[in-house]
């Protein structure tokens, strides 16, 4: 133990003396050392030449102005280290007094809004007010006992009224009311617009609708509809995609160059089943779902509701089909402020499709509003059209597995025909006939024979394989579109190319060009030269974009 200690000693005693020893020649070198660097320079100086002695006096300057710039930054660092400590301390008090300011504020908001309650009961006689709370900071006008009570006048612009006695009224499924853009809501309603869709329901009347008709009906009737009455010319091709797509995924993403209908084809579609879709225009400042959904606003009490959610809401009164189109949507991140959607969509059973808005229910909310909660109806779909450009994001493979992409890249040639009346058709009858393609016309087993194989050669070549959600996709999508008027190998061919293929395109650039013609060649081989061109076709362009 004593050899360690006497061991330990040394070592300790020799790294204190390199330490000291530092400390030592950094002080000779800044402080002390100067009397020898003066002693050296007088005793050369005489014997320099004159360009020696100018390079010599510039060297000592350049001494001199080393320690003397150190010194100054440390002053100045000091200086500033010190003024940063006062402004910390100004800025917190003045915190504090921007707080005391902000309590007062808020009482005085409250006094006002109590006399204000005041003033309106004294020109209501004995009739007592009650008090307006927040929503009176808002009024230009001082509010009066009748457009406060709705029992006389309209209600000034902020006030809300009780509901008028005049009932709105839907006959044969469209709107007969007064004036629902005027209509007042009642106080207390957190939700404005979805209380608007209670009363607009409040005596619905059911309309006729059409349960007889066929999927390859409805694909031409529309056809015929769209152009007699819209002018709007679409192939049977894109309809059937369409149609199946919707039978596949509750989500759309339509594709294509500008100007071939990728807006006006769910929009014309949406009236031809007779509710037109909600427009939604995606802005590039989208980042979360409040950009959909809206969101509470604790200051007015309010729920800031969206076009977004007054059609989700009013989906669930309505037996059509329901639409909302996504306009430009991948101007944003669609996996930023569509995510929660995509995650509903993903859950199996329909009650579980529901999203939050508030935390707990308030007396007078909506009446198909429980708990806070709404629910996502199994009638809607979601329909969003999208451009490749710079001004635009990238759609990633999360959203393409969980959406079903139509692509129009090409305008349909302008015919003629009889008009063509518009077709009732309840959410339930369209699953019901999806349902009823599935059972009717299921994949052949010689076509999904072909299928794995092109699976084996895309995992061993390519590394690529059918997921669950592809496949699940193509047993909804393939029957549905041979019930619409097309062949099952065209269907497939659509699947494979813009499910599968796509993937090809995240790939090395220089392996998917070589490896690409042999991949032609089999699928020519298994399904045969004259089949699967739409795959052949997205293979080929894929090949001379790299």
């Amino acid at each position: 133990m004593s050899d360690f200690l006497k061991f330990a000693f040394e070592v300790l005693s020799q790294v204190v003396y390199n330490i000291a020893g530092v400390i030592a020649a950094a002080i000779k070198l800044l402080v002390t050392g100067w009397r020898d660097y003066f002693t050296i320079f007088f005793t050369y100086f005489g014997t320099l030449s004159l360009v020696a002695k100018i390079l010599s006096i510039l060297l000592m300057l350049i001494l001199i102005a080393i320690p003397i710039l150190a010194v100054i930054l440390l002053v100045r660092y000091w200086m500033l280290r010190r003024r940063l400590r006062g402004d910390k301390e100004d800025n917190a008090e003045l915190y504090r007094e921007i707080g005391r300011l902000n309590r007062q504020v808020l009482d005085l908001i409250e006094e006002k809004n109590k006399i204000l309650a005041l003033k309106v009961n004294a020109m209501g006689g004995t009739e007592r007010i009650p008090y307006m709370g927040a929503s009176a900071l808002t009024d230009d006008i001082l509010p009066t006992v009748g457009n406060v009570t709705g029992k006389g006048g309209t209600a000034a612009a902020g006030v809300p009224g009780e509901i008028s006695s005049a009932q709105i009224t839907i006959a044969n499924g469209t709107v007969n009311d007064k004036s629902e853009e005027t209509a007042s809501v009642p106080d207390g309603s957190r939700f404005p617009k979805l209380t608007l869709v209670d009363m607009k329901y409040h005596d619905y009347i059911r309309p006729v609708f059409d349960d007889e008709v066929t999927l390859e009906q409805l694909v031409e009737n529309y056809r015929l509809f769209a152009c007699s009455q819209m002018h709007l010319y679409y192939t049977p091709e894109i309809i059937r995609r369409f149609v199946a797509g919707m039978a596949s995924s509750k989500l759309l993403i339509l594709e294509g160059i500008s100007g071939t209908g990728k807006t006006s084809l769910p929009h014309s579609f949406s009236r031809f089943l007779c509710n037109p879709a909600t427009m939604v225009s995606v802005q590039p400042s989208f980042r979360d779902r409040t950009e959909l959904l809206g969101y509470f606003n604790e200051f007015s009490k309010r729920f800031n509701e969206t076009e977004f959610l007054r059609a989700l809401y009013e989906a669930n009164y309505r037996e059509e089909p329901s639409m909302v189109i996504l306009d430009e949507m991948n101007l944003a991140r669609i996996e930023y402020y569509f995510a929660e959607m995509l995650s509903i969509l993903e859950m199996p059973s329909h009650d579980e499709w529901v999203l939050d808005l508030v935390p707990t229910a308030w007396e007078g909310d909506p009446v198909k509003l429980f708990d806070g909660k709404i629910q996502v109806p199994d009638s809607i779909w979601f329909i969003g059209t999208a451009n490749n450009d710079d001004s635009t994001f990238t759609i990633t493979d999360k959203v393409y597995d969980r959406a079903m992409p139509i692509e129009l890249n090409e305008r349909a040639d302008a015919f003629t025909c009889d008009p063509q009346p518009a077709c009732r058709v309840t959410s339930v009858h369209l699953q019901e006939m999806f349902a009823k393609a599935k059972r009717e016309h299921p994949i052949s087993e010689a076509t999904l024979t072909k299928l794995d194989k092109l699976d084996g050669y895309l995992q061993t070549r390519f590394k690529l394989a059918f997921g669950n959600r592809i496949i699940k996709q193509m047993y909804d999508f393939i029957p549905v579109y041979v019930a619409c008027g097309g062949k099952e190998l065209d269907g497939m061919d659509y699947i494979v190319a813009r499910k599968v293929l796509k993937k090809l395109e995240s790939l090395n650039v220089t392996f998917v060009r070589d490896e690409i013609r042999g991949l032609i060649e089999y699928i020519e081989k298994v399904f045969g030269k004259s089949n699967m061109t739409d795959s052949k076709a997205y293979l080929t362009r894929i090949q001379n974009l790299y």
